[in-house]
């Protein structure tokens, strides 16, 4: 896993790593969904596998996560929120994160379980079954990265998985 402290954090807002999503992966909890699905994004840049592991929600969290170390990611971008915030107990955040190669699309879900803020699920608004360079399945989620209906992100893998 890499380490940053002093660069610009990848999530794309002012503040170095360790100000801004790298205490999340450190351990504080994420304020609002926002928050989260931005820190969870700087976890696939770090490969942190198990930050995204502990971030996922139980019930559709995949046993085991394997990152790609040859995707390099090149940005993100929100493109809109649906509530997530220290008021709620769901929220949605759609996004567009850019690879080497090309970019993906979600509409993520999701949930506040015991106070703090994990990824439910997402799907993919350009129609596409799976992101180019997705594969796998985890256990028990309907659709989304690593559920049971759709993909993983390109560069991550469930192992044991089928090819959608």
């Amino acid at each position: 896993m890499a380490v940053m402290s002093t660069r610009n954090c990848p999530c794309g807002l002012s503040g170095t790593y360790a100000e801004c999503c790298g205490r999340f992966h450190a351990g504080a909890a994420a304020p609002t969904a926002e928050a989260l699905m931005r820190s969870r994004y700087s976890a696939f840049v770090q490969g942190d596998a198990g930050y995204l592991l502990r971030t996922w929600h139980p019930r559709t969290r995949p046993g085991r996560l394997d990152l790609d170390p040859g995707t390099r990611w090149t940005g993100l971008e929100i493109l809109g929120t649906v509530d997530g915030s220290a008021f709620h107990a769901t929220g949605v955040v759609e996004f567009r994160a850019s690879y080497r190669g090309g970019a993906l699309r979600e509409r993520s879900r999701f949930e506040r379980v015991a106070g703090a803020w994990v990824y439910v699920d997402g799907e993919f608004p350009e129609g596409r079954a799976a992101p180019p360079g997705a594969r796998g399945r985890g256990r028990g989620a309907r659709r989304g990265a690593g559920s049971e209906g759709g993909a993983t992100a390109p560069g991550c893998r469930v192992p044991g998985a089928r090819r959608p």
